[in-house]
């Protein structure tokens, strides 16, 4: 027998029986680890670690320090370093769908404004991990590379996908038995008839060289070309990833932010033909859902009038915009549904007579009895020319119809079929209003076939579909309002309509409906800009018609949109004295009160101007009461003044021409000031009529004002309803995000008083009113809290990191702010459910992290950014905190804490005193102050440097950047005689995170994800722009945002130790945050040091593990835990594959163990740190053994 080695005569021969035995006596870890810590002890002189202990980690930057690396690291040199472009920070350039920006090119704007034009111009602020697909959470199959890979790929169609339905089928085998017989008259099945195919058939192509002899090798190379011809270069990832559940250290890229669309419908009017052409038609499309009673679009004017139509109108029509000329219309639906109806609408000139009688003529001629009808109609187009040339200007209610669309769609079939053409009317011989298909298209099928639910509502998919409208309902003078319309629509889903003894008007409109194309050519924005792929403006365009959704859409706004829509709705001069019965609205958009300061800013119809400064509704002949239904589209000016106001003037219009008596006459007036405190004025108004013309500066003053000396119609009373809504995003329409906007606004402005609602804030409560603000947010509406999403979170981080000096005294507002934020986005967490990935992460704040989310005032674009501004340079003096962190700070802080600094115990007598309590007591930590950045070392505190310094340096990268920010706060620096204090946010949010308690710590622990992102983009920001990417981590960050960040790990670890039973789905949510933000810390901070925070976390979960009778959850959590440690890109590395640790010397040296030893200085890091990990496995191994 060979003797055995020296060594190995004194490693234990411990058998599997005992070691089971040890452990079922007491748990103390995985067998695996009980042997392979075993030999290792065995090698050092029986050093024993005990089962239950993990491993102490080493300190990797001092390792890594001392034993650099060879020139020559051979081969794996890539698995053994360290990358030095581990991260980049990259500003991407934020994708602009239209030719020309939306933004505004005025001089002047309200800083509000400013605020929300860079919110929605800004480029990207994206922090990448350049090897991050080399970890295992990388995912290189996302859905938007399999769409990207299928592009351009041919379709295969197969015959069974060319199979006809029964009813063509049977048709075409008709046609062919027909035309059989016919040629011969024997019968089908016949000898002679198949002789007579078998002649007719056409013969297959001949195969080329099919008999020629060819050798194996020329047959092997042609078969290669033509498989390498056209094949695609990711052919096997072509194939779907097979449905599995998405591994759990897997974190998905969000989606861009972007403008909401719904799905879209592409309408294209061909032609409008009636039975008689004696005068110009002008129509409109809106869409309009009666469940919701809701108006879900805004109006699409067309004219198909024929130019001898138009000609008829030239006195009264300026020269025709391109814009104006569109005849196809793209509309959006976010929330499809059955009840959703097409509805259009068409006017005629106004004349004289009542609609009735207006509309007689249409009703009795046809077209076939023109030559016998000559002469009537002759006198018809005589009239209708003199009433176009002297009311060009006017119109008047004339017919409309619907179409219910939702029975188009489902009854259209799939994309995969032609197009389909469809009959829709609404006479009395007809049957029914509701839509029919061409029976020799569709046969038996009927339309009024649909499927319940709006699950079956798909407007991406159904086939092209040509309508041709036959009839329209007369328009009732007395029954124009949207409410009459409801009832319409409603009646016409019934089996017996009453509409269908309504008598028609005979008409012909052809209309093509089919779902848009992604990218269609020649469009126009609702704000008539040219969206990206228009080759020629001469073109007829395509209008995107704006949506109103049916119920909220919460999506953050991306792009500057600032519309305004008016809607008068009706007018009661019953109890005005004189004549007042043709009454028409002319609507202007005034900046003063001068006649002249009317803007040109109302969009045209069809036809016309691109913007006209004035509006008239439809007359409703001698009608003293009209109802209205006008929709008036105004483009509303970046910035508004008191002076900005709406102008209500009616008219009487003389429809008879009589001497000396003018053509319109005002019998009315009326006004709505834009702007009431501030805040855009919005929604329903019943207005009172002045019978004079307004005085001087009215325009600041609400018509319902008793103005001296004015007469009223009706003793002042409201007679006339309308509603002004508001689609913008500049102007959020809630209180509460006003009055936190505005004084934001006004303490970078530096404007006192400020006027919010009737209050009046001065200087002196503007801290509490502020505070107050902040707290309100919580009670706004989630729909504009969603919509303003990326600018309230800025203003609420700025205020973390720039604290402002109110009357002469630094507030520190970090408290109040994290509360603010906490509360945000948990109630978007709990209203948004459909937006959370696989871990529990909503999307919209992903996307304010991964692209939006930047430090206040570090945009390498933006060296001198305005005030609130977040763009420049990035390095904030902050005010010194003790370097030796008190013992407190690691547990529940029961001390009282300082209003403005929770490291100030106890509350200051004065303000004065705590401002030298701040600065004196404390001292400022040089380490990070104004002297160590490589500024300005001359300027002491409270001086302003050089603007032009600053801004060289902010553009310089190879200097160390100092804050920007000074020079927007010299009004503070004027007050106090000092700058206001400047902090780091990630330092800052990791304070306020561990000292905060109650229901703020559980808001923030429900959503640990979205801080700890947002704590390490912080990070990365700061190490970015301070050059410091390179510098050595254990120098990068200061002990005490260390020791926060100690602090917050074992809190969190305790909370999932105690919790994980009572509150599951809350621990595993808050278990793989925690792990995903130590992941990202080892490639941002000291190694070494989050290598213990994880063997932290690992000790308090093992200890806990002892006393579970059944550890099962446990040790799931503490395996996801370490699998998404482990899917760290560079997890090789960390464990130091080629370390030249010094070995633990043998028990007897002998020569052959002298040659083992360089490859044990080789394993022996990586066995430790493979047995740290490997534990939990086969603990779970072990418990989950019957």
């Amino acid at each position: 027998m060979a003797e055995r080695r020296a060594f190995a005569q004194k490693i234990s021969r411990t058998v599997a029986a005992e070691v089971r035995k040890q452990i079922s006596g007491q748990y103390s870890g995985s067998p695996q680890l009980l042997k392979n810590l075993n030999i290792v002890g065995n090698i050092s002189h029986h050093t024993t670690v005990p089962l239950t202990e993990a491993v102490d980690a080493v300190d990797l930057e001092e390792y890594l320090a001392t034993h650099p690396l060879g020139v020559d690291s051979g081969p794996l040199r890539e698995l053994v370093e360290f990358p030095p472009d581990d991260i980049e920070v990259v500003h991407s350039p934020r994708d602009c769908r239209t030719l020309v920006s939306a933004v505004p090119e005025e001089s002047e704007m309200d800083p509000h404004v400013r605020d929300c034009i860079r919110s929605y111009t800004e480029d990207w602020a994206i922090v990448i991990r350049k090897y991050h697909k080399l970890g295992t959470g990388f995912n290189p199959n996302t859905l938007d590379k399999q769409k990207e890979r299928q592009k351009g790929l041919p379709k295969q169609v197969f015959e069974s996908d060319e199979a006809p339905d029964g009813s063509n089928y049977q048709d075409e085998q008709d046609d062919l038995k027909r035309r059989s017989m016919s040629i011969d008259d024997t019968p089908r099945g016949s000898w002679a008839c198949s002789i007579f195919d078998l002649k007719n058939s056409l013969p297959d192509a001949l195969l080329p060289n099919l008999l020629d002899r060819t050798p194996n090798e020329e047959i092997d190379r042609q078969n290669d070309d033509q498989r390498k011809s056209n094949r695609h270069k990711e052919l096997f990832a072509l194939h779907p990833s097979p449905d599995e559940e998405e591994p759990i250290e897997r974190l998905s890229i969000p989606d861009v932010p972007k403008e909401h669309f719904g799905q879209r419908l592409l309408v294209k009017c061909l032609s409008l033909k009636f039975e008689i052409e004696i005068e110009p038609i002008f129509a409109s499309l809106a869409l309009y859902d009666v469940k919701e009673k809701k108006k879900i679009s805004e109006n699409f004017y067309f004219d198909l009038n024929s130019e001898q139509m138009k000609g008829l109108l030239r006195p009264h029509v300026p020269p025709a915009a391109i814009t104006t000329l569109a005849r196809s219309a793209i509309f959006s639906i976010t929330y499809p549904s059955q009840d959703v109806f097409l509805v259009i609408k068409l006017e005629k000139v106004l004349q004289q007579g009542d609609i009735g009688e207006c509309a007689e003529p249409y009703m009795i001629f046809k077209e076939a009895d023109a030559t016998k009808n000559k002469e009537k109609l002759e006198k018809l187009k005589s009239q209708a020319d003199q009433f176009c040339q002297r009311l060009g200007k006017y119109r008047m209610p004339f017919a409309w119809t619907a179409i219910h669309l939702m029975n188009i769609v489902s009854s259209a079939g799939s994309l995969e079929r032609d197009s389909t053409e469809v009959e829709i009317s609404t006479g009395e011989r007809k049957g029914s209003w509701s839509e029919r298909r061409n029976s020799s298209i569709v046969g038996r099928r009927s339309l009024e076939r649909t499927t319940s639910g709006d699950d079956a509502c798909n407007l991406t998919s159904f086939r092209p579909a040509t309508l041709t409208v036959t009839n329209f309902f007369k328009q009732e003078g007395d029954r124009l309002s949207d409410e009459d319309l409801y009832k319409f629509l409603a009646d016409m889903r019934r089996p017996s309509s009453v509409l269908r003894r309504l008598r028609p008007i005979t008409a012909q409109l052809k209309i093509d409906i089919s779902p848009a194309p992604e990218n269609p050519h020649y469009c126009l924005t609702p704000e008539l800009l040219q969206v990206k792929l228009y080759p020629d403006s001469r073109v007829r365009p395509t209008r995107e018609i704006l949506e109103f959704p049916a119920r909220d859409v919460y999506v953050p706004n991306t792009t500057y949109r600032n519309l305004l829509y008016v809607y008068p709705q009706s007018l009661n001069f019953a109890n005005r004295q004189g004549s007042a019965r043709n009454i028409t609205v002319k609507v202007q958009f005034m900046y003063g009160e001068d006649p002249s300061n009317a803007m040109p800013v109302i969009f045209g119809k069809s036809s016309c101007s691109e913007f006209s400064k004035e509006a008239y509704t439809a007359v409703v002949y001698h009608n003293r009461s009209p109802d209205f239904h006008e929709e008036i589209k105004v483009k509303l000016p970046a910035t508004l003044t008191d002076h900005h106001h709406l102008l209500f003037t009616f008219y009487h219009v003389s429809c008879q021409q009589k001497q000396n008596t003018p053509l319109e006459t005002p019998v009315g007036y009326t006004w709505i000031p834009m702007l009431q405190n501030g805040r855009l004025k919005t929604g329903q108004f019943c207005l009172p009529v002045s019978l004079e013309k307004p005085p001087q500066a009215y325009s600041v003053l609400s018509p319902e004002v008793p103005l001296p000396g004015m007469k009223w119609v009706d003793n002042h009373k409201g007679v006339f309803n309308v509603e002004v809504v508001a689609v913008s995003s500049i102007h959020t329409q809630d209180p509460y995000l006003d009055k936190f906007f505005a004084l934001v606004n006004a303490l970078d402005e530096h404007m006192f008083p400020v006027r919010i609602g009737d209050m009046r804030i001065m200087e002196n409560n503007l801290e509490n009113e502020l505070k107050s603000s902040i707290s309100a947010l919580n009670s706004s509406q989630l729909e504009p809290v969603v919509r303003f999403l990326h600018l309230l979170l800025d203003k609420l981080i700025l205020l973390v990191v720039r604290p402002p000096v109110i009357a002469g005294q630094i507030v520190n507002l970090g408290q109040a702010s994290f509360e603010a934020m906490s509360s945000i986005i948990n109630r978007l967490h709990k209203n948004l459910e459909g937006n959370h990935d696989q871990h529990g992460r909503n999307s919209l704040l992903a996307s304010y992290i991964y692209y939006v989310f930047r430090l206040p005032n570090t945009s390498p674009n933006s060296p001198s950014p305005g005030p609130g501004g977040l763009g420049g340079s990035v390095h904030y003096a902050t005010m010194a905190r003790s370097a030796v962190r008190p013992a407190s700070l690691n547990l529940n802080r029961s001390r009282s804490l300082s209003n403005s600094n929770p490291d100030i115990p106890g509350t200051p007598t004065s303000p004065d005193d705590e401002v030298r309590s701040i600065i004196g007591s404390k001292g400022l930590d040089r380490s990070n102050s104004w002297v160590n950045t490589g500024g300005p070392k001359a300027a002491p505190w409270g001086s302003n440097p050089s603007p032009s310094a600053e801004s060289t340096q902010a553009m310089d990268r190879s200097c160390n950047r100092m804050s920007s920010h000074t020079e927007t706060s010299s009004f503070l620096q004027t007050l106090t005689g000092r700058l206001p204090t400047k902090k780091l946010f990630h330092e800052e949010l990791a304070l306020q995170w561990v000292v905060c308690s109650g229901s703020v710590r559980e808001s923030a622990l429900q959503q640990a994800w979205f801080f700890f992102e947002l704590m390490v983009k912080s990070m990365v920001h700061h190490l970015y722009f301070n050059d410091k990417l390179n510098a050595a981590r254990k120098s990068r960050f200061p002990e005490r945002f260390m020791d926060d960040i100690a602090a917050l790990v074992s809190t969190i670890a305790s909370d999932i130790v105690s919790r994980f039973q009572k509150d599951a789905e809350m621990v595993e949510r808050l278990n793989t945050s925690l792990a995903f933000f130590l992941n990202d810390l080892l490639s941002v901070m000291d190694r070494g040091f989050v290598f213990s925070l994880i063997k932290n976390f690992y000790k308090q979960v093992s200890s806990k593990l002892y006393s579970l009778p059944i550890p099962s959850v446990l040790v799931s959590l503490r395996l996801d835990f370490l699998r998404i440690i482990c899917s760290h890109e560079h997890y090789v590395t960390l464990n130091l594959p080629c370390s030249l640790l010094t070995p633990p010397a043998s028990p007897s040296p002998s020569v052959s163990s002298a040659t083992s030893q360089t490859s044990w200085n080789q394993q022996l890091v990586a066995a430790t740190l493979k047995i740290f990990f490997s534990s939990t496995k086969q603990t779970h191994r072990f418990f989950s053994r019957p």
